[in-house]
């Protein structure tokens, strides 16, 4: 009787493959694949074309000089002196326990809290305005977008001359219905104030737009679904878009406030003093380039700004973004 005569169930049943002896190793995939085959290797020269310019400029125009500065934060030093004495954490010690260390502090606090809410409450009150399908809102989101894009130099100018209380334009209004304009430049508090208030105006329009794209972005047939289930523009946006739009927000966050805590050109065209505006970054500015001359101690403030942003960037990564919802 032949193999195809056997019935199935008497059939021997079919060997295992022999077993590898305990000696012997095992078959490696990875060490069948050493070497790089010819089109991984073009593969990663190209990589290297087109990534090692972008990484040697990265390389030399930001983290050479971020290195530099913590090394003169360690040297008692004057700008353009051939000269420099080596103080260790000196520079760092004298900063902290200045008295004027708790308000330039506080005043970098209040100034990225209060512009980096200010600017995406705004921006994001206005994106839902811009959001509505009427006419004229192309109009309106270039005109929203348009002062972010404007030079900080010309938009401090503008403002400056809006705010002067002898000539200014709000001065001419407040006098025009008997009062008197508020000393904006004089009062530390005030300009403060006046420089939040010129800071969100210019930078809600980013804020705008951002969450305009991520309005855009939203599903549509989870919108309908909750129209149709009764609910109202208010429940639809507080259930269902702002924890949509949560992704955005946590970048906007981010972005917003690095941006913050690095404002320059505001503060220096409107308070060029620093008279109650005087922020970490424009601390360091005056240190330097002021009439203290100092060089080394900036550079110890710089550092100090640069951990906090690191510090800030962490604990959003770590703890903020876990209240994120992507979909």
């Amino acid at each position: 009787m032949t193999d195809t005569e056997i019935p199935l169930a008497q059939r021997p049943a079919t060997q295992a493959p022999p077993r590898a002896s305990a000696g012997a190793p095992a078959p490696s995939a990875a060490g069948r694949k050493r070497g790089w085959s010819p089109r991984r290797r073009r593969d990663f020269l190209v990589f290297l074309a087109f990534a090692a310019p972008n990484l040697v400029l990265i390389g030399v125009f930001t983290y050479l000089p971020l290195l530099n500065n913590i090394y003169y934060s360690t040297l008692d030093w004057t700008l353009g002196s051939a000269e420099a004495t080596v103080v260790g954490f000196g520079n760092y010690l004298t900063f902290f326990t200045s008295p004027d260390a708790p308000r330039v502090l506080g005043t970098t606090a209040v100034f990225t809290v209060l512009t980096v809410g200010g600017s995406m409450v705004l921006g994001l009150l206005v994106a839902l305005a811009l959001n509505a399908k009427v006419k004229g809102t192309t109009f309106a989101r270039a005109a929203v977008f348009a002062p972010y894009v404007l030079s900080g130099v010309g938009v401090g100018l503008v403002w400056l001359f809006i705010f002067d209380p002898g000539y200014g334009v709000l001065a001419w209004i407040l006098r025009g219905v008997g009062l008197k304009s508020p000393e904006w430049i004089n009062d530390p508090q005030l300009a403060l104030v006046m420089v939040i208030v010129v800071y969100v105006w210019k930078n809600l329009g980013y804020c705008a737009v951002v969450f305009l794209a991520g309005l855009q972005s939203l599903p549509t047939e989870v919108m309908e679904a909750a129209s149709l289930d009764g609910a109202n523009g208010a429940r639809r946006f507080l259930s269902i878009s702002l924890p949509l739009l949560s992704p955005t927000t946590f970048f906007l966050l981010i972005t917003t406030m690095i941006s913050s805590l690095q404002a320059f050109d505001l503060i220096r065209i409107m308070t060029p003093l620093g008279n109650g505006t005087s922020t970490l970054i424009y601390e360091a500015y005056l240190q330097a380039f002021g009439a203290y001359n100092r060089a080394g101690y900036s550079a110890a403030i710089s550092v100090v700004l640069f951990a906090i942003l690191l510090v800030v960037t962490v604990l959003q990564l770590r703890f903020v973004e876990k209240k994120v919802h992507y979909a």
